[in-house]
């Protein structure tokens, strides 16, 4: 078991699955907008990162998955700048997910872009069925890190490509100190203002700590079945690329 998977939001009884979801459902309403203040708005640029590597190593992806899609910024991001078929977005919030359809409803997009609730340990998708799986921000919410990324491997196409983007605790000098500012009084802190529930933003900091980084998370996605696996660390290493094929 890996460190993060022992974190919970809450100290309430029940697992991370479950408070996870519960978590997600109760600052839904705000998430986006405590997404782009907290990372002054550079999300947006991490998740073109990972869309931008799919474009220079696939001709075309026509199926797209989006694992933890949350409000859908990811999926809408990836229809529109890949121009598949279809994208799916999978998550375990309901209360995330209405907000992302509605989204995509505004858009004139629902017919392309699904959203459906999945457990990510337990895809219901049968064997080679997307070119591409994506994911934004999520590696440090599962509860069994190695089962969702062999579920990952096992829905993908076998010419398919991984594109992940996850947040990370910067381990140099002073991207380290001020992160630590940061994580313990800016995240708590804008999180109980905007959101009503400081306990999030306390958990997620946290997390990004535990969660195994760089080197370490690239020989687990080695060890789910993927090979040619990179790491390219971004913003001054509070975030982390990571890239795969099948």
């Amino acid at each position: 078991m890996y460190k993060q998977e022992q974190i919970k939001p809450y100290s309430e009884e029940g697992t991370k699955r479950e408070q996870v979801e519960l978590m997600f459902d109760n600052i839904a309403h705000s998430y986006d907008t405590l997404n782009h203040t907290l990372s002054f708005g550079v999300d947006k640029i991490w998740r073109n990162n990972a869309i931008d590597f799919l474009l220079k190593n696939r001709k075309s992806t026509d199926s797209v998955l989006d694992i933890a899609t949350g409000t859908g910024d990811f999926a809408i991001r990836a229809f529109l700048k890949l121009h598949p078929q279809n994208v799916v977005g999978i998550d375990i919030s309901e209360g995330m997910m209405q907000i992302g359809r509605e989204k995509v409803a505004k858009l004139g997009l629902s017919d392309k872009i699904s959203f459906q609730n999945e457990d990510c340990a337990h895809l219901s998708f049968a064997d080679n069925s997307f070119d591409a799986v994506i994911s934004a921000f999520a590696l440090r919410n599962f509860q069994n890190l190695d089962e969702c990324l062999k579920e990952m491997h096992r829905v993908m196409k076998e010419d398919g490509h991984l594109s992940v983007v996850d947040l990370c605790a910067p381990v140099s000098f002073p991207m380290k100190q001020l992160f630590w500012f940061y994580k313990k009084v800016v995240m708590p802190t804008l999180g109980k203002l905007l959101s009503k529930d400081s306990t999030a933003y306390s958990y997620l900091p946290d997390t990004m700590d535990a969660v195994p980084q760089a080197e370490r998370m690239q020989s687990i996605i080695q060890q789910a079945g993927f090979h040619n696996v990179n790491f390219k660390r971004l913003a001054f290493g509070m975030c982390i690329l990571y890239t795969a094929e099948k």
